[in-house]
């Protein structure tokens, strides 16, 4: 293992969300501005509760070799940057699917 195969993973998958995204305009290619916004409230949101979660001892690093060992903050990987906005992303982009594909006539968006 080189360390790196959880944030390649990771950084794959958000790849294969812009990619689904692009495809169906369902979020960033539907209204890039809101979108945006949205996009990192979110992320602020997750880091933020990431953040409270390590200070009061809640959340803690964990060991694994297929993690990189970089941290942008002690006990926050660099991975979990990429996480938090590969898991903000899919939602919106499953929150689209469903509003175009599953709920069209309730007017969901």
């Amino acid at each position: 293992m080189t360390g790196w195969e959880y944030l390649g993973a990771v950084v794959v998958s958000l790849g294969a969300m812009l990619l689904v995204d692009h495809r169906w305009r369902l979020f960033l290619w539907d209204r890039p501005r809101r979108a945006a916004v949205v996009l990192a409230c979110g992320i602020l949101l997750f880091l933020l509760w990431d953040v409270a979660g390590i200070t009061t001892g809640i959340f803690e690093r964990g060991d694994s070799p297929a993690m990189s060992g970089i941290e942008v903050a002690p006990d926050l990987p660099l991975e979990e940057l990429f996480f938090v906005t590969f898991l903000c992303y899919l939602t919106m982009v499953v929150h689209g699917l469903v509003a175009r594909f599953v709920l069209p006539d309730r007017g969901v968006s």
